[in-house]
């Protein structure tokens, strides 16, 4: 058998540059930022932290855990007004704190559910990424859902910074989904926020006593421990191909139907020459999520490689109808293969 060169397999995130966007209504965005809020952590020592968060109830403000751990103070800034809360109530396993405040007269967002969103939805985030004065909005589409304790993960490319931390996401109609909380390393990350009903389920919980944390948050857990949709980044980024394919079998064994397990096994039998089985998965990626565009990219590419001209159009059509900005990034990589 012709061995492939290496050359002809690039990870989606090499094709596929993060696509224009249409600016969420400017009156709703106006009027969503009057609930978003900086929070800022003094330590003992002098330190100072910066995030941002959002108010979800009379009184109640959402952000993450890690922007408050082990600090001996802590306020939220609005139109040059701080405010210290009354109290807080902390789920450090999934990093989401509510502080408790009075008169903070300030008018909560209304919220809908992560489990509401679907790839490819378009969503913005209202923050204050590099601790601007006013906060800022950005733009991005979802690009994963993740199954977690009874709930979804949002991975979208809407991208965020330190001071980010917290800031609440928005589906276009201008309700909650989630809270931007953490990324991957290095220039190509992904980017990560914890859902909504994570934050309904806490707001009839007891008060925390104190900021030190409980427990690390589970995106933070050693390598290993963490989920597999995050210990597949660094091998699928690097090209670690071997690495990659264990991994998304580990995964396979416990969500037997992830359309996301499928994708990364596919792209690590793709990286290593294994056409037939990388076509079957790319296949099944498919067919349990249609709308993955990743993965109908790298079934073009294999399709292109293994001179398949009906599956090739069939994998241009789906690409350019879900995301017709983002088709000419694979056409000139297709070009560039032929």
């Amino acid at each position: 058998m012709r061995l492939m060169p290496c050359i002809c397999f690039l990870p989606a995130w090499l094709l596929l540059a993060q696509t224009a966007l249409a600016e969420p209504d400017h009156e709703l965005v106006y009027r969503l930022k009057a609930s978003v809020v900086k929070v800022h952590a003094m330590t003992a020592s002098g330190g100072h932290g910066v995030g941002s968060g959002v108010v979800i109830d009379k009184d109640t403000v959402a952000t993450n855990c890690h922007v408050l751990a082990n600090s001996s103070g802590i306020s939220v800034s609005k139109f040059g007004d701080s405010i210290s809360p009354t109290g807080m109530i902390a789920d450090w396993r999934h990093d989401i704190c509510l502080l408790k405040f009075q008169y903070l007269e300030l008018p909560a967002v209304k919220m809908a559910s992560a489990a509401s969103l679907h790839y490819g939805d378009e969503v913005f985030s209202i923050g204050f990424p590099g601790g601007p004065p006013k906060p800022q909005t950005i733009s991005g589409k979802v690009r994963a859902l993740y199954p977690y304790d009874d709930s979804l993960i949002v991975r979208t490319d809407a991208a965020f910074v330190m001071g980010s931390s917290g800031s609440p996401t928005f589906n276009q109609a201008g309700e909650l989904v989630s809270l931007s909380t953490f990324k991957s390393p290095g220039k190509q990350a992904y980017f990560y926020s914890v859902p909504v009903e994570w934050i309904g389920a806490l707001i009839h919980k007891e008060a925390a006593t104190t900021t030190a944390p409980a427990e690390p948050p589970f995106w933070d857990l050693p390598l290993e421990a963490r989920p597999y949709w995050m210990q597949v980044v660094q091998p699928y980024q690097s090209g670690d191909w071997s690495s990659l394919e264990k991994i998304a079998r580990l995964w396979l064994t416990q969500q037997p139907t992830s359309s996301e397990a499928f994708f990364y096994l596919a792209s690590a039998l793709h990286g290593q020459g294994k056409l037939n089985e990388a076509q079957q998965a790319y296949e099944r990626a498919t067919t349990l999520q249609p709308a993955h565009i990743d993965a109908w990219s790298g079934l073009a590419l294999l399709a292109q490689q293994t001179q398949q001209p009906a599956l090739l159009v069939s994998a241009e059509q789906h690409i350019q109808q879900l995301d017709s900005q983002a088709w000419p990034d694979v056409q000139q990589r297709l070009q560039e293969l032929r």
